[in-house]
């Protein structure tokens, strides 16, 4: 593999110009069992090495720890890095494993203000709304992420796991740079109406967990055998029992495909995400989440991974095969609304 870096692409019609791939950092502090936090600065060291210039993290990913990890790294890099980072998960100071969506006004302010002191900036690049609270108008929720942009707290505005009607009510209030949901070869609901609408609105798509939670790459087969106590993976439907037996057998076509370039399963998985920009015709900048540089290498090395037409089609039927949701509650998702 070569060392050169990634290419670019841009977020949303205004929006910066990143490397079309990010870089997903919650699992360096938060969900994925025990973390190494010098593996974890070394990655992230080696992702702006090799061109990668959108980082993500949220407030509800170790209730702050992630934002608080990650100060550092982004002012060494202040010039270097588009910050993205989320609200509308409040976690009850009584039970910290719950999550309250909020998306009324009152709470946007004081998240932002909270997200500013952990990341030690001036200004956040990328704002998203986490998940949709639906007892709040978009257009209200928006209205005030708009503000944010005016009172200069925050440059750039995004979603996540919203549906295409909701993308085009909150474009009609304020650019949206990028739309963020869940998009693998085992996840393609928001190619319904979440795809369209963000390439007709001049939207980015910025895929969140395009290797399935790492399913994908083969590095494990059944949560419940393979995984930690503390890894949430082990409460989602796909990766468990009956269905993780079924959704593994679904590699054998990836396997085929990696194979056939000598690379690993993970980087046909993040190929195909990567071409899902030329398919449909818009923006995606996938955020692989990682703890380790030689996985971000790996990664990266999926950029320069072009399917064929008869590749592709081997590894479209996957996706309608797959057994179980990709939440055990798939209310607060886009697919859960449309």
């Amino acid at each position: 593999m070569t060392d050169s870096t990634i290419p670019t692409a841009r977020l949303g019609d205004d929006g910066p110009e990143v490397g079309v791939q990010g870089l997903g950092c919650m699992g360096m502090s938060f969900a994925y069992g025990p973390t190494d936090t010098d593996a974890s600065r070394a990655t992230l060291e080696r992702a702006l090495e090799l061109g990668v210039t959108l980082y993500d993290t949220a407030d509800a990913y170790g209730a702050g720890e992630n934002e608080r990890f990650l100060a550092p790294f982004f002012r060494a890099h202040r010039e270097e890095v588009v910050v993205a980072t989320k609200f509308a998960l409040s976690i009850p100071p009584e039970d910290p494993t719950r999550r309250i969506i909020r998306n009324d006004a009152p709470y946007i302010r004081e998240a932002v203000e909270a997200s500013l002191r952990r990341l030690d900036l001036d200004v956040i690049d990328l704002y998203y709304m986490h998940r949709r609270d639906v007892n709040v108008p978009i257009e209200e929720t928006v209205g005030v992420m708009a503000d944010l942009v005016r009172e200069g707290k925050v440059k750039h505005l995004g979603l996540s796991e919203v549906t295409g009607e909701e993308l085009r009510a909150a474009q009609a209030v304020h650019p949206i740079a990028a739309v963020q949901s869940e998009w693998s070869l085992f996840s393609r609901d928001i190619e319904a109406g979440v795809v369209p609408a963000a390439r007709e609105l001049g939207v980015a798509l910025v895929p969140y967990s395009p290797l399935g939670r790492g399913f994908l790459t083969g590095s494990f087969a059944n949560a419940d055998q393979d995984l930690t106590d503390g890894d949430f993976r082990r409460q989602q439907p796909r990766f468990t029992g009956d269905n993780a037996a079924a959704n593994a057998a679904l590699l054998a076509p990836v396997r085929t495909v990696a194979e056939a370039h000598g690379a690993t399963l993970g980087q046909i998985a993040l190929a195909w995400v990567q071409q899902r920009a030329r398919v449909h015709g818009l923006p995606v900048i996938p955020i692989p989440g990682t703890r380790k540089p030689t996985r971000v290498e790996e990664n990266t090395g999926a950029t320069r991974i072009v399917l064929t037409e008869d590749e592709l089609s081997l590894l479209e039927p996957i996706a309608e095969k797959v057994a179980g949701d990709r939440y055990a509650d798939m209310t607060f998702t886009s697919a859960g609304r449309e």
